[in-house]
């Protein structure tokens, strides 16, 4: 019996194999979208000339709505312990002071074009105030219930006055309905509440 001939496998050429990875590398490096955290929207005021003090604010009382998250992301408001579900539903009630509360917002009487005579609560402002330990997530949350309060009443608003909801109206009209409605959260510079302490304001 004859033997049979090994044969000799050739070698490959790895030569090319750098600038192949190199490519790859290049080509998922273009097309993978990463998921990038998006800012909150705020308008910011203009700046004030540098020869210009800033102007003193004077708040009543009863015009100021304020939200403190602590470092253990408890919430509290107006000084007192509540669950984040009931978030929205307070600052609703503080915002259209319906039924002329003397504890809430002063009410004040304007004629808004495309609405005729409306009363509303135009010197009311939200403080949101948070912790250094606040968790980041915290405080989006506080955020968005606040903002989904406004954006509630808006919409109801809308739909009693236009038959629509707010974001169906053109420009002209939710200007109009924004003048009843204006977004007023003052955002405080974190601070070191610690800890609520039951019963505590």
């Amino acid at each position: 019996m004859r033997k049979r001939k090994k044969r000799k496998v050739g070698q490959i050429n790895a030569s090319s194999m750098a600038d192949i990875s190199f490519l790859l590398l290049i080509f998922f490096l273009v097309t993978t979208s990463l998921n990038v955290g998006s800012g909150l929207a705020r308008r910011l005021p203009p700046p004030l000339p540098p020869d210009q003090k800033p102007p003193d604010i004077d708040i009543k009382k009863r015009n100021l709505f304020v939200v403190r998250i602590n470092s253990k992301n408890q919430l509290m408001v107006q000084g007192e312990i509540i669950e984040l579900k009931d978030l929205r539903r307070r600052a609703k009630e503080f915002i259209k002071n319906e039924n002329n509360d003397p504890n809430l917002p002063e009410l004040v009487t304007e004629n808004i074009e495309y609405l005729g005579p409306m009363t509303f609560t135009k010197n009311h402002v939200i403080s949101l105030q948070n912790d250094v330990g606040t968790t980041y997530q915290a405080y989006i949350d506080v955020q968005n219930e606040l903002i989904a309060a406004y954006n509630e009443l808006r919409d109801e608003l809308a739909m009693q006055r236009f038959g629509k909801h707010y974001n169906e109206l053109n420009e002209k009209l939710q200007e109009a309905i924004q003048k009843v409605y204006p977004q007023k959260i003052s955002e405080a510079e974190p601070k070191n509440y610690g800890g609520v302490k039951s019963g505590t304001n």
